[in-house]
């Protein structure tokens, strides 16, 4: 039975109940006359005057790009198509009567160029010029509470101010219009706090910068730390201030904080209230924030409370394919996610701001940012650059992620505009040049390996590109960043880069009934693509940047458990992470199963490791860790999620051979051209003149695995073809002239699959090396193996993937044009048995040596291609097995400019020997 309260009691409650809702109704309202996100919207009437669906009124979304609801027209870097297109808004609203007396501001988070507002039929002021911005007008005196109003918006592609198109619609991105991000009502009483500007210093030393309206004589300005639970964090403190006082400064010491980070990125509130002579509440603001010091030591590097710091980040656009520009917090979130989960801990704004959304989810996630005033190549003029500077650091200086301000990108900064930062940011962040030497730093966009090595020896500012490892389709990003990471971290300056870049910029055309447009070589530059879809550098990056590294390529004959590790936090010790380790049996060759199965597994905390330090991780394995198949190590962070999983075969290939099964006699027969092999049911032939294999004929159907033995890349031709018996067995030797040795011994036995040897030499350098044979792809339908995967690999692109059982089914996948990941054609590593899946009848190659590749065709040359750099060569026979491969570029530099592991193939002077089987039954 519940107590009934007392009737003092309930006054209490009441009283309680009031003073909440009086101080509720001093707080900042919030009206939406749009919606909130793309998911989320609000019709408003639209009309537009050229392009698609023009010349009559109609209804749009609110937030979204025209666009991207089939109005106007899609232009990408230029707008060469329909320059003046312009689009018409009506909106009715009502504020409710009881708001009477208030001050109301309509507030843009950003419209896209030009934006000319009216209420009533009244001009809200000024014509806002730029499209990433947040702006608001002060509508007060031109809206009827309680009554019907009139919201006339006017927004123009292009603005009238050339300056602004020349730095935002001039450039690599797509350029869309439109009302893009929410529309909304700001509700404040007469004397209110604007907006407040936080220096929160890492040893708790805290300056706010409060700027009052409206202020009478006699108000005080307080202010509160808490916890985002609401407990206090030590005692409020106050100013006073005098009437009509436009900036009040508060400072604070406030003790017990934890500083923020982007490995434990803790966040407080500060409350600031206006208070009357009286004591009563007039206005009250609450903001989230972190305490952190940032700041660039010349000749030094970038510190983070106290703590050199390395950027591993990428540069992100705000899109989405069936958007646009108009996002949600879910897709943000999401981004976000996908970021920490390549163990990143930066990220730049390319090359706009960002919505408010998604700086709000690196402060609570942990992601360093660079926030960016947008000037691809060209900068804003003086009189629009300083307005939109302004309302770039105003919106934004509260978030602890933004480490350092971006004024442009890539000549598109205005030198004049380089103090206006400070002006409104007490932080007084660094402000860059990205691609310049400037304060004292080297951002260098596309360094290639040289510059990078020269900047190693000789440079003095501190180095960090904020573009660098450009991912056009399949290049960069994770093939060279190997090598460049390792000599980057050996610039005594070194404060990390930034991948170029995050997501393919493809957007659905509603004109082209749903294409994804990715504009040829200039948008597909992502480690995912435009829905998310996760390349095969993703987990390349994912490794390379784990902060808990892992050097130990194979598991030594002598084994003893222990395994290297280095601890790569900037902030964290080891002890914080948890490692499992899993002992793992696979499925056979012939089971048709890609389940593993797990023999044993443990979990145990890291071991106390300083960020920095390495040390020997103990697994404790069992006796018996031998008789499983692979050694899985998983290491979770803090908050247990993964950072990696590292794996090691604990056999090397050549343990795994064919089943042995009851055969017959084996024999042998001659055509006109063919010498033919018969071995338990089965029939091959061998061309007499070329002594290549040229189809196996079983009882199920004829394989048509031809072309083969040949070296690859080599031409060689037949010298002599010997066939003999030799007791049970059959041999047929073939020995071949041309630039270099070449052998080739098969063995057919009964009851055993088929058995190649051979050996080859090559002479100088050499794109690939090894072995090929021909398979019409028309009749592939897939593959099943045993190696790394699923993704395939490159030379200089070969961490990341997992030794394991694998299924791939065909598809014939250009990496940014589609996005069926991952890719079926290409390169796979460390095999140990494969088997072809086709119309015919399966067949499995099973690997002798430690080392060897899978080649599964080769893959198209992208569309957009526009030189070589991301279309290696290949051989000519289509399945191979390969002892060296190809290594692949970038949009802008060849391989050859990327470092030792994307230099050409060069054998040693011994010839190469391999043995592989091969089982049609």
């Amino acid at each position: 039975m519940k107590a009934v309260p007392s009737r003092i009691g309930l006054v209490v409650i009441l009283l309680s109940l009031g003073m909440l809702n009086a101080l509720k109704a001093q707080e900042t309202q919030r009206q939406y006359l749009s919606g909130t996100d793309k998911d989320h919207t609000v019709n408003w009437e639209f009309f537009i005057n050229t392009g698609m669906k023009s010349g009559a009124w109609s209804k749009i979304p609110v937030p979204s790009n025209w666009e991207m609801q089939g109005f106007g027209t899609y232009n990408y870097f230029r707008d060469t198509q329909n320059p003046d297109e312009t689009g018409q808004y009506k909106h009715q609203f009502k504020v409710p009567a009881s708001q009477a007396g208030k001050t109301i501001f309509i507030v843009f988070e950003a419209s896209m160029t030009e934006t000319e507002v009216k209420i009533n039929g009244k001009s809200a002021g000024p014509v806002h010029q730029g499209g990433f911005y947040r702006f608001k007008y002060d509508i007060t005196d031109l809206v009827n509470t309680g009554a019907d109003n009139l919201l006339e918006v006017t927004v123009k592609k292009r603005s009238s101010n050339e300056s602004v198109n020349q730095a935002e619609r001039k450039a690599d991105f797509w350029l869309f219009g439109g009302i893009f991000r929410p529309v909304y009502l700001e509700l404040l009483p007469r004397t209110y706090i604007d907006r407040i500007a936080l220096d929160a210093k890492a040893d708790g030393a805290l300056r706010i910068d409060v700027y009052p309206v409206n202020l009478p004589a006699g108000i005080s300005i307080k202010a509160q730390v808490q916890t985002l639970k609401g407990q206090p964090v030590g005692l409020p403190f106050s100013v006073k201030t005098s009437a009509g006082q436009i900036i009040a400064g508060l400072q604070r010491q406030v003790k017990g904080v934890q500083p923020w980070n982007p490995e434990t990125p803790d966040l407080y509130n500060l409350l600031v209230w206006l208070t009357d002579a009286q004591g009563r509440v007039v206005h009250r603001i609450k903001q989230r924030f972190g305490f952190r010091t940032a700041e660039l030591r010349p000749h030094d590097g970038f510190y983070v409370n106290n703590r050199k710091v390395v950027f591993k980040g990428v540069c992100r656009h705000s899109e989405w394919p069936e958007s646009g520009r108009a996002l949600s917090k879910t897709l943000n979130l999401a981004d976000v996610k996908l970021m920490k989960d390549m163990n990143m801990n930066a990220v730049r704004m390319s090359h706009y701001p960002p919505d408010q959304d998604f700086l709000d989810i690196c402060d609570s996630l942990g992601l360093f940012v660079l926030d960016e005033l947008t000037g691809w190549q060209a900068k804003y003029d003086v009189e629009a650059g300083r307005k939109l500077v302004k309302e770039l650091v105003v919106r934004d200086v509260n978030h602890p992620a933004i480490v350092i301000w971006d004024n442009g990108n890539e000549g598109g900064w205005n030198t004049a505009l380089d103090g206006d930062y400070q002006l409104y940011d007490p932080q007084k962040r660094l402000v860059i040049h990205p691609w310049e030497k400037f304060n004292g730093t080297d951002t260098k966009h596309y360094p290639d390996y040289n510059y990078v090595m020269n900047s190693v020896l000789y440079g003095k500012e501190v180095f960090f590109p904020t573009e660098f490892m450009h991912g056009l389709h399949d290049g960069g990003h994770g093939a060279g960043l190997d090598d460049f990471w390792s000599l980057m971290r050996r610039h005594p300056h070194f404060a990390g880069g930034f991948l170029w870049s995050f997501a393919d910029e493809g957007v659905s055309r509603l004109d082209q009934n749903g294409k994804i447009d990715v504009q040829g070589n200039l948008a597909p530059d992502g480690i995912v693509g435009p829905h998310r879809e996760k390349e095969g550098s993703f987990f390349t990056i994912k490794e390379i940047w784990s902060p808990v590294q892992v050097d130990l390529k194979l598991l030594p004959v002598n084994f003893d458990g222990k395994i290297p590790v280095t601890n790569d936090y900037l902030y964290t010790n080891l002890d914080k992470c948890v490692f499992e380790w899993k002992l793992v049996s696979l499925p056979s060759a012939g089971s048709g199963a890609t389940t593993e199965t797990t023999d044993a597994s443990k979990k145990m905390t890291g071991p106390s490791l300083a960020p920095g330090s390495a040390g020997m991780l103990s697994l404790g394995l069992p006796a018996n860790w031998k008789n499983s198949d692979v050694l899985y190590l998983t290491a979770f962070d803090q908050y247990r999620q993964e950072l990696f999983t590292w794996s090691w075969p604990i056999h090397m290939p050549g343990m795994i051979k064919p089943v042995v099964k009851a055969g017959a006699k084996v024999g042998a027969s001659e055509t006109d051209s063919c010498v033919v092999i018969a071995a338990d049911g089965m029939s091959y032939y061998f061309s007499k003149r070329t002594g290549n294999l040229q189809q196996v004929v079983t009882p199920k159907a004829t394989v048509a695995l031809s072309g083969g033995p040949v070296v690859a890349g080599v031409k060689h031709t037949l010298n002599k073809l010997n066939h003999f018996a030799s007791g049970d067995t059959y041999v047929v030797e073939i020995s071949y002239t041309g630039p270099s040795l070449f052998n080739v011994k098969w063995t057919f036995s009964p009851g055993q699959a088929a058995k190649l040897d051979y050996q080859y030499a090559i002479r100088g350098e050499a794109d690939f090396a090894g072995i090929t044979f021909n398979y019409p792809e028309e009749l592939v339908t897939g593959v099943r193996w045993e190696g790394r995967g699923p993704y395939r690999v490159w030379k200089n692109r070969m961490k990341g993937q997992q030794f394991g059982v694998w299924q791939k089914n065909y598809n014939n996948v250009i990496t940014g044009e589609s996005w069926e990941y991952p890719e079926f054609k290409g390169y796979h590593a460390d095999l140990f048995w494969a088997t072809i899946q086709n119309k015919q009848s399966p067949f499995t190659v099973y690997a002798t040596e430690p080392g060897t590749f899978l080649q599964l065709y080769k893959p198209l040359k992208a569309a957009g291609a526009a030189n070589e750099n991301t279309n290696p060569l290949f051989p000519e026979g289509n399945i191979g097995f390969m002892d060296a491969i190809s290594p692949i570029g970038t949009k802008f530099q060849a391989a050859e400019k990327m470092g030792p592991q994307s230099v050409k193939n060069v054998q040693l002077n011994a010839p190469v020997k391999g043995s592989l089987w091969f089982d049609f039954r």
